[in-house]
C-alpha cells in the first residue's frame, strides 16, 4: 500500500486508537494507505517497531452494552518508523512524497509548545512544532500540496496552537511570507478531541495474550474522535464503523467530556477514598457510592448539560467505562491537583444548577466539602502552598479564595459546613446517605 500518513508520536495511544481505525478502514477495503511513523523523541520504540515489521497486537476489552467484550486484533497499519534523531534525511524526504495527505500527532500536553532556542539548522530541531515545521518547508520548496493535520494532543484548541507555533518558528526562522502564506492556505490544521483509555502493555498478562509483543497494547472498547472539518471522503471513518464526529466546532463535545466523564470522577473521588476505596471500578461496586455517582450525574450534570438522547447515551457510556474489569483505574491518580480540577470539571455545573434552579445541588457541593475535609486531615497531592492554605485556614476563608477557584464561593458556605459536620458527626457514609436525602 501508498504511504498517506505520517504520525508523530510511537506510543500506546496512537497505536490503541488511530492506527487500528486505520488497520480496520484498510482491512473493509475502504482505505488505501498506510502510517509512517515519526517519533518525536529519541525513542527505542522505533527500533522495537521496526524489527516487528511494524506489526503488533492490540486488544480491546470492556462493557458494552452491559456485556463484557474483549477483541484481539493484530495490526498493520504502519508501514515504517523512523527516528529523526539517528537518520535526519530520512525524516525530511518524507516531505517528498506526493501521496501523503494526513499528519496525525499525539505528542503529550507537552508536545505542543514554542520554544525560542530551536535553531532551524538543527538536526532535528528539539521541540515537535519546529519539528514540523522543518517538514512543512521541505514540503513547501518540493512545491507540492499541504497537509491535513490533525493533532491529538489534550490541549484546548490543539490544532490552532500548533499552528500558531509552526508560524512563530517560520517567521523566527525568516523562512519568508510566501511560506507563512503556504502554511496559513495549503494546510488544514484541525481542532479535535479524543476519547479512549489505552493502558498500554499489560505486564501481568503479556505471557498469555502475546508473549513474543514487545508492543503489544491494551485499550477500552469505547472510543470518540471529534474532528473539526469534514474528510470523510477522504478518511471514512464513519463509513468503517468508529464512533467518529466532523464538526465545524469541537467545544460542545469538550464541555460534556469535561462535565460528565471528568465531573464524575473529579465529583466521587474524595467521598470514596474517604471511605477507603481505591479503584473507580470499586466504587461501582459499592452501592452508596455508586449511587451518589449516579445521582450526580443524572440528577445534577446531565440537567444542567442538556437532556438529549446523546448527553444521556454519553453518561451511560461513562458508567460502562467505569465498572471496566480490565482497567484498574486508581483514585490516587484521578485525585492529583484536584482543586483546579474540580474548578474546572464540576464547579461550572454548581453554578450552571444554582442559577437555573436556585438551589444549589446538594451532592455536588458535599463533594467539594469531602475534597476540603481530605486536604486537610490526609495527604492530598498538589500544590504545596494550596495544600497549606487549605490546612490553615478555615473554610470561610477556602470558600472565598477567588485564586483557589476562579469566584468566590461564600454564598455556600453553610451548605459546605452542614456537610462536614455530618462527616465528623456520624461518619462519612452516614453523611453520604444524608446527602443523598
Amino acid at each position: 500500500m501508498k504511504e498517506t500518513i505520517i504520525q508523530f508520536g510511537t506510543g500506546n495511544f496512537l497505536r490503541g486508537f488511530a492506527d487500528c481505525f486505520v488497520d480496520e478502514m484498510n482491512k473493509q477495503g475502504l482505505y488505501d494507505g498506510k502510517i509512517a511513523v515519526v517519533s518525536p523523541t529519541n525513542s527505542k520504540t522505533v527500533e522495537l517497531l521496526n524489527q516487528q515489521n511494524c506489526i503488533y497486537n492490540l486488544y480491546l476489552r470492556g462493557i458494552e452494552n452491559s456485556k463484557e467484550v474483549c477483541e484481539h486484533t493484530e495490526i498493520q497499519s504502519i508501514s515504517r518508523a523512523i527516528n529523526p534523531y539517528a537518520d535526519f534525511d530520512a525524516y525530511l524526504t518524507l516531505a517528498h512524497n506526493p501521496d501523503f495527505r494526513f499528519i496525525i500527532s499525539n505528542t503529550t500536553e507537552a508536545g505542543i509548545e514554542y520554544v525560542a532556542d530551536n535553531k532551524f539548522e538543527d538536526k532535528p530541531a528539539k521541540s515537535f512544532p519546529a519539528k514540523l515545521t522543518q517538514l512543512l518547508y521541505e514540503r513547501y520548496k518540493s512545491g507540492l500540496n499541504g497537509f491535513v493535520v490533525l493533532a491529538c494532543e489534550l490541549i484546548d484548541n490543539n490544532g490552532k496552537e500548533l499552528q500558531q507555533c509552526v508560524l512563530k518558528y517560520a517567521q523566527q526562522w525568516e523562512l519568508g511570507e510566501d511560506f507563512c502564506n503556504w502554511i496559513i492556505e495549503e494546510n488544514k490544521f484541525c481542532n479535535t478531541l479524543v476519547d479512549r483509555i489505552v493502558t498500554g502493555y499489560p505486564k501481568d498478562e503479556a505471557d498469555e495474550l502475546c508473549p513474543d509483543d514487545a508492543l503489544l497494547d491494551t485499550a477500552e472498547i469505547f472510543h470518540l474522535w471529534v474532528i473539526e472539518g469534514n474528510f470523510e471522503s477522504e478518511l471514512p471513518l464513519q463509513k468503517a464503523g468508529f464512533n467518529v464526529v466532523w464538526t465545524d466546532d469541537v467545544s460542545p463535545y469538550k464541555k460534556r467530556k469535561v462535565r460528565v466523564l471528568n465531573g464524575a470522577h473529579t465529583s466521587m473521588v474524595f467521598p470514596a477514598m474517604l471511605c477507603g476505596i481505591e479503584t473507580v471500578g470499586k466504587c461501582l461496586n459499592d452501592e452508596l457510592i455508586n449511587k451518589f455517582l449516579q445521582e450526580n450525574l443524572f440528577k445534577y450534570i446531565i440537567p444542567v448539560l442538556g437532556e438529549n438522547d446523546d448527553n444521556i447515551a454519553f453518561a451511560n457510556a461513562v458508567l460502562e467505562r467505569f465498572a471496566n474489569p480490565y482497567i484498574k483505574h486508581l483514585l490516587k491518580s484521578i485525585s492529583l491537583n484536584s482543586v483546579s480540577k474540580f474548578a474546572v470539571r464540576v464547579l461550572p455545573t454548581i453554578l450552571d444548577y444554582k442559577n437555573k434552579n436556585g438551589s444549589y445541588p446538594k451532592t455536588l457541593v458535599f463533594s467539594l466539602a469531602c475534597l476540603i475535609e481530605y486536604y486537610k486531615n490526609c495527604t492530598p497531592q498538589d500544590n504545596e502552598s494550596l495544600i497549606e492554605f487549605i490546612k490553615e485556614n478555615d473554610v470561610q476563608a477556602i470558600l472565598s479564595n477567588a485564586d483557589l477557584w476562579g469566584c468566590d464561593l461564600s454564598d455556600m458556605l453553610d451548605l459546605v459546613e452542614d456537610s462536614l459536620d455530618k462527616i465528623h458527626s456520624v461518619g462519612i457514609r452516614e453523611a453520604i446517605e444524608w446527602a443523598l436525602l
